[in-house]
Parts: structure tokens; sequence; C-alpha cells
């Protein structure tokens, strides 16, 4: 292979697209079924950085050529991801946060406000964007209530918005509106759906 070849070729994607793509999709419902509850995610691929091996593979096992996807201004500017998300997904990156059924955000500091993601209609509530939020660690600090858990649970990520628990209850006023996130941290997920109640402690 010729270096001008070898260096237009994306980086590589799951091993086992079938195995892997099915793993990973059970692990985002679970996590989304269980708040809070870190899933394991353990697919070998080796996406271009700043994107994590746990943030590829979730966007790998969910999008496609019918999801557009959104990308944080940290990603936007390494063509290189673009160029890897859409040779494994097909899916459309989008400039505008409204249109994307799915949004990349590896820099939760900079997160932006979940207003400019799309939140679904009375009639078609899943008509909403799913963040998928890149962390370095899971942790507590947080505690979640609702469905899925069991009385309270302690639950924690880092990095994430200084108003993360506003933003987290404003999100849950709109209920059955508003968006889903996944938080892809080492080795696992997290989910925090709309439905979940964030509180500090």
């Amino acid at each position: 292979m010729s270096a001008q070849r070898a260096e237009t070729v994306p980086a590589k994607g799951f091993d086992d697209p079938v195995f892997d793509g099915q793993a990973t999709f059970r692990a985002a419902m679970w996590a989304l079924a269980r708040p809070g509850r870190v899933e394991a995610v353990s697919a070998a691929l080796e996406p271009p950085a700043p994107l994590s091996r746990e943030a590829a593979a979730l966007v790998l096992a969910l999008c496609d050529y019918e999801t557009p996807l959104w990308l944080d201004a940290r990603l936007a500017g390494v063509p290189a991801v673009a160029a890897f998300l859409r040779f494994h997904t097909g899916a459309a990156i989008v400039e505008d946060p409204r249109e994307a059924r799915f949004a990349l955000v590896t820099d939760p500091r900079e997160m932006p406000d979940f207003r400019v993601f799309a939140q679904g209609a009375p009639d078609y509530p899943d008509a909403s964007a799913t963040l998928i939020v890149q962390v370095e660690a899971f942790g507590d600090g947080l505690t979640l209530e609702g469905p899925g858990i069991e009385g309270r649970a302690a639950f924690g990520a880092a990095p994430l918005p200084a108003d993360f628990v506003p933003r987290m209850a404003a999100n849950r006023g709109l209920f059955p509106l508003g968006v889903d996130l996944l938080l892809a941290g080492a080795g696992g997920v997290a989910g925090l759906p709309r439905s979940v109640t964030v509180k500090e402690g």
C-alpha cells in the first residue's frame, strides 16, 4: 500500500461489525434502562484522537445513514474524525445541532445548552436527540432517582459542566420531551435518560 493510500484509509472500526455492534447496542440500551449503572463497552477499535474508543463504539453501534450526527467544536476541527465516522456508519455530519438525532460531545465542560438539540414533539417524543458525552471517569457525587432505579442510586462522572444538575432538572421538567444522555467513559457507558432526576450529593 502506498503512503498516499495509507493516509486516506480511515482508522480501524469494529473487528466484527455485527457482534461488536450488537454488544455495544445492548450495553447502551441497558444503560438507559438502568440509569447510572455503568455497562461494559469493550470494542477494540482505533478511532482518531480525541475520540475515545467507548464513544466511537457507541456511534458505530447506534448511527447509520439515516441518523444525522452532530460533532462538537473539538471534534469538528479534526477532519479525520468525521471521515472515520462517515466511513464506518454512513451518517451525515450536520452543522446545525437541531438537525441531529445523535450528538457527540468530547468537551463536556463546553457542552451546548440542551435546548439547542431536538427535544421531540408531543406526538413524537422519540424524535429527539441523544447526546453521547465522552467523560474521563465515573465516580459519585450525584444522586439519581426515577424509573429503572430502586430508591436512589449514587452516580458521578467527570468532567461535567458546572451547571449540570440544573440542566438535568430542566430536561426532566420537559418529560416526555427532552434529550437522553449516554456517558462514555473508560471501559463503559452510563445512561441518563430524560426521565431521571439528578441531584447533588
